[in-house]
This record gives structure tokens, C-alpha cells and sequence, in this order.
């Protein structure tokens, strides 16, 4: 019998390696999934990250940096790309006269609600065999991990 078809009579490194195989594997088909989206929508897996982080705030471009893992100067080109293609947009920040905001502009509003709803058609196939209350509990696990 090999390690994966062991329920829970394994160790407990048995059933912390399927724990970490099966993130993985999610985590690969869910990147999977998103490029592909992102790919249809004409824009990178990280301004989809961008589109989705901007939907409901604003961000210093150095808060954006930092969240998403990126050198600042990377994170300013990827700004300027995706404001070339009209999707974001800087604005002074009311706080700090100092201090610039991106923000989604309309096409990009637009666009990270295409990439929202894509995303939840591709995704369900993965949630949708679960009941809802499997669901719920999947969602506050997951939190639960993220925080």
C-alpha cells in the first residue's frame, strides 16, 4: 500500500506530506487556471493580482510593491504598462501630497470584473462539488492559513 492510499492510520509526517501534495497540486491548477485567464484578457498573472488587489481600494505603488513580493522598480514598470493600456492610473494621495495612489480606472474596473467572473466559472468546477456548508468550511480554513 503506498503512502497516499493510507487514510489516517499513517505518522503524522505521512499526512503532512499529502496535506502539502495536495496544495501543491492545487496551487498548480489553480496558477494554471489564472494565467490562462489573465492570458484571454491580454494581461500578465500579475496585473490580474494588480486588477483584483485595486478593485475596492487604493494602494501607494511601494504598499503594492510589498504585498505582491515585488521590487518597487518592478512594480512601477508594471504600472506603466498597464496604464499604458488605460487600466490604472496614478493619483496624488490625499494623505501625503508626497505620495502617488494607483487606482483601477473604468476599462480597468472593467476588465478585473471580466477576470472576476471568469475566474469563479473556472474555479467551480473544483468548489462546485462541494455542499455548501464543505464550502463555507474550505473558505474559513483557508483564511484561517492566509492570516
Amino acid at each position: 500500500m503506498d503512502r497516499h492510499d493510507q487514510e489516517d492510520g499513517g505518522d503524522g509526517d505521512d499526512r503532512d506530506d499529502r496535506l502539502v501534495d495536495a496544495l501543491g497540486e492545487l496551487a498548480f491548477r489553480t496558477m494554471g487556471t489564472l494565467t490562462e485567464i489573465a492570458a484571454d484578457e491580454g494581461v500578465s498573472l500579475t496585473q490580474l493580482r494588480v486588477l483584483a488587489i485595486l478593485r475596492d481600494r487604493r494602494v501607494r505603488i511601494g504598499d503594492l510593491a510589498q504585498y505582491l513580493g515585488l521590487e518597487r522598480s518592478t512594480m512601477t514598470g508594471l504600472v506603466a504598462r498597464a496604464s499604458a493600456k488605460g487600466l490604472l492610473a496614478r493619483q496624488p494621495n490625499a494623505d501625503d501630497a508626497r505620495a502617488v495612489d494607483v487606482v483601477l480606472t473604468e476599462p480597468g474596473r472593467r476588465v478585473a470584473r471580466r477576470l472576476e467572473t471568469a475566474m469563479r466559472i473556472a474555479l467551480d468546477p473544483m468548489t462546485g462539488t462541494l455542499d455548501p456548508a464543505r464550502r463555507q468550511e474550505l473558505r474559513v480554513l483557508i483564511e484561517a492559513m492566509l492570516h
